[in-house]
């Protein structure tokens, strides 16, 4: 129960929701997928000779494993200098703001989880150049975070009643 885990969670995925026009279920579908909800989640090493630790495949890192210079682009265009990708209000409001992109620039509606996570995970240009399509394993998540967000929102549409400033909610991260 992630939002009972982490009582504080619910208000600021409902402000990241809110502020970039993102379902909640969208949001947390995506984060789960990216890390777990791991705050400081990394793509595993490579290794070099079979058994010495070589470089990390990419710079993702956090709860929505942004890329680097993504995130440097996200600080910019929302000035918010101080964002961390290890801090939860921080990472969901960028995913809310990467989501929000993908609807203007890729014409994806904001609670279609399926192809905002295509969108998300190839970025704009992949997926306005359709890269998924050469990726079935890849089709094959984005069909499973379409699935957890519609059973998030199923949870949270029995349950987000509850809540009030100090409300709890029944929301599963399976």
């Amino acid at each position: 129960m992630i939002f009972r885990e982490h009582p504080d969670w619910y208000a600021k995925a409902d402000e990241a929701g809110n502020k970039w026009g993102i379902p909640i279920p969208v949001l947390m579908a995506i984060m789960h997928q990216e890390s777990r909800f791991v705050s400081d989640a990394k793509p595993p090493r490579t290794t070099c000779l079979w058994i010495f630790p070589g470089p990390r495949p990419s710079t993702a890192y956090g709860y929505a494993q942004a890329l680097d210079e993504t995130w440097e682009k996200y600080k910019d265009e929302t000035g918010n200098w101080g964002a961390d990708r290890d801090e939860f209000q921080d990472a969901v409001d960028f995913v809310g703001w990467y989501c929000r992109r993908n609807s203007i620039l890729c014409n994806i509606t904001p609670d279609d989880a399926f192809h905002q996570y295509l969108a998300y995970h190839e970025g704009q240009g992949g997926y306005n150049a359709k890269t998924y399509e050469r990726k079935p394993a890849l089709k094959k998540i984005a069909l499973s975070v379409k699935r957890r967000a519609l059973e998030y929102s199923r949870q949270l549409s029995a349950c987000e009643q509850e809540f009030a400033p100090r409300g709890r909610c029944c929301f599963w991260p399976f």
